[in-house]
């Protein structure tokens, strides 16, 4: 381990998180959550959401903390797996947290109805930086089915990182340190 993230608001207030020693995991740190989930105000609470690339989980632990009605947490390594699905098992009202054991971007190929899951209000996409995994996540949450008539879409990024973002509305825009912060809708036109 190389060090905890502490949930910052709601039930879980306070709570740890182990921060494995995990190539390429990179949790988002206090002050971006913060400021993320202070534009989400009054989007969270009895809403489903998604945290693609979820390592420790912070984000949709925090959306979780926050009221979310479930949260889905897809992440790739098993050992971060297991630490969430302990984490579900032990917090009250972690039955609340679904853990996928799967790469992001294949699950995102299969439509949500195929898998048992519905849309999405809200989506947390924090890929390793420079993995080039943005756009084509983006492509497949609104090809595939993902998206609820309302979601909105959180993309954490390096602040040099190019991708597109054709077809979605921006609704915030941040930089804090090396870190681009952004809020997204689906633009259907």
């Amino acid at each position: 381990m190389t060090g905890k993230v502490r949930i910052i608001s709601g039930n879980w207030r306070g709570r740890k998180l182990d921060v494995h020693e995990v190539p390429g995991l990179r949790p988002s740190g206090d002050r971006v959550r913060e400021t993320l989930f202070n534009w989400l105000q009054g989007r969270i609470a009895g809403r489903r959401c998604l945290d693609l690339f979820a390592g420790t989980g912070a984000l949709g632990l925090e959306a979780a903390s926050r009221g979310a009605q479930s949260v889905t947490l897809v992440e790739t390594h098993p050992k971060l797996c297991l630490a969430l699905e302990h984490i579900g098992q032990q917090w009250l009202e972690g039955d609340r947290l679904h853990v996928v054991n799967q790469d992001a971007v294949q699950f995102l190929c299969e439509p949500p109805a195929e898998q048992g899951l519905g849309p999405f209000d809200c989506i947390f996409l924090d890929p390793p930086f420079d993995a080039g995994l943005h756009e084509p996540c983006l492509r497949l949450l609104r090809e595939n089915g993902w998206l609820g008539e309302q979601s909105v879409i959180y993309v954490e990024s390096a602040v040099g990182d190019e991708f597109s973002i054709e077809g979605w509305e921006i609704q915030r825009d941040k930089r804090i340190g090396e870190v681009r912060m952004r809020l997204l809708e689906f633009s259907p036109n």
